[in-house]
């Protein structure tokens, strides 16, 4: 392969070689292709993917026949996985990029796919960024994959589902990874500055240094290995403290830490701006998010939470803002989702607030915990079954659109609650105009 990334022969000698290529000419070769695990015992992370007798982990081992495609964030495994799938043996190993194949390309391969089934040799072909792949691209693939004549693995990093023809799915398992942990990270950071295909013990990461690379890396370790790469190229005594890292990666640490203290009280200070209108106060610990390596899709429920708690019915439109930036975060990722991030927390910030939605089903929830559930009205009971009649249920239900206003005196609620209001609108924004609705209807449907 052109760009090295599958160069790396045979799971028992992968380490010494890469290890004598990087003290010769190998040293020019990046960092995070020299630590690409040589085998799975050397996979951080996707535990969820790698169980015994999981497909994937058959695919790996050899004995695996299903088609995959690998769905995830970058730098979460997609291509150190099929890496592994091309060492599996009595398989050939054919990777095309979808930046820069076309049709043609893919239907050479299969065809020398085909001659090589004959002699009961199998293809592997990885596709990378296989969602940008063309309808025409995709369809090409269909036969040979139904066929078997070549095995697919395709990496993307957006949803699938979304991005890939229906046929092609349905050929194919759809494995999802997930953005590495702390952790994970952490663990890779470690063996790179031990094992001989890295820095082999020569150089010393102080331990804020190294929660200043896993804070930027963002779940994404391909990222955080570049980090560590340009820390250590810009020592000159061997030692690379936080300092540093901020000099050379041109960012500089947030004091943020995703599992404790910090991550509470900027979340917090994020929420209470937005619920206060402060846009600006709002955007700063958006950014301060982003930059610490919030998990984006943490932001994106806090801010679909606030648009129903916070803004309500006062702006209904801000809900579908939030949602549309929680799958832009789901589809695209960062760093093109933070700007639907910030999109969503200034439609939010600007919004006029209402609590009564919230305040609305937090009475309804009180009542019902406090044991205000009667009996359904029997004219609002289901009638579609045999007897239903005969025990009176949906007798003397009246249709609302058979009234010219589309709305009649009935009772709703169970006996226990009639009368009862949940819903009081403000006069902010939209709800102005829904508050005297609101009571005309009450009116008309309580017959008052």
């Amino acid at each position: 392969m052109s760009d090295g990334l599958f160069e790396v022969a045979g799971r028992e000698a992968a380490g010494e070689r890469a290890a004598v290529e990087f003290r010769g000419a190998g040293a020019f070769v990046p960092l995070a292709v020299r630590m690409r695990p040589a085998s799975l015992d050397e996979v951080v992370g996707q535990g969820h993917l790698l169980g015994v007798g999981s497909p994937l982990r058959r695919l790996i081992e050899g004995s695996g026949a299903a088609s995959v495609l690998l769905f995830g964030p970058p730098g979460t495994g997609k291509t150190t996985l099929a890496s592994l799938i091309s060492q599996a043996t009595g398989r050939r190993f054919e990777a095309l990029s979808a930046l820069s194949a076309g049709v043609k390309e893919v239907r050479a391969v299969i065809d020398v796919a085909r001659r090589r089934l004959t002699s009961g040799e199998q293809t592997v072909l990885f596709i990378d960024e296989v969602h940008r792949f063309s309808k025409t691209q995709q369809d090409a693939l269909l036969a040979a994959v139904e066929n078997r004549v070549v095995l697919l693995v395709g990496a993307t990093t957006e949803n699938p589902s979304f991005s890939v023809v229906s046929p092609l799915l349905s050929r194919s398992l759809v494995l999802q990874l997930r953005s590495l942990t702390d952790a994970d990270v952490r663990e890779v950071l470690t063996r790179a500055l031990t094992d001989r295909r890295g820095f082999d013990g020569a150089y010393e990461v102080t331990d804020a240094a190294l929660d200043h690379v896993v804070r930027i890396a963002g779940g994404d370790a391909r990222r955080a290995l570049t980090a560590l790469e340009a820390s250590v190229e810009s020592s000159l005594d061997g030692i690379v403290d936080v300092a540093l890292v901020e000099a050379s990666v041109d960012r500089a640490a947030v004091r943020y830490d995703r599992s404790g203290d910090q991550h509470y009280d900027v979340i917090s200070a994020f929420i209470k701006s937005l619920r206060g209108s402060d846009v600006d106060a709002a955007l700063h610990y958006l950014a301060r998010m982003i930059s610490a390596g919030e998990d984006p899709r943490f932001i994106a429920r806090r801010l679909m939470i606030q648009a129903s708690e916070d803004v309500g019915m006062a702006d209904p439109t801000a809900l579908q803002t939030a949602v549309a930036a929680a799958q832009v975060v789901q589809l695209v990722g960062l760093p093109e989702a933070q700007l639907a991030l910030a999109h969503a927390t200034i439609h939010l910030a600007t919004a006029p607030k209402s609590g009564a939605v919230a305040a609305a089903i937090g009475t309804a929830l009180s009542d019902i915990g406090g044991g205000k559930a009667g009996a359904v009205p029997p004219h609002l009971r289901d009638g579609h079954y045999a007897g239903a009649a005969r025990l009176g249920n949906a007798q003397g239900y009246k249709y609302p659109h058979n009234h010219p206003d589309g709305v009649l005196t009935q009772q709703y609620p169970p006996d226990e609650l009639v009368g009862a209001d949940y819903y009081h609108p403000t006069d902010h924004g939209y709800e102005r105009e829904v508050g005297p609705r609101v009571t005309k209807l009450r009116r008309i449907v309580r017959g008052s």
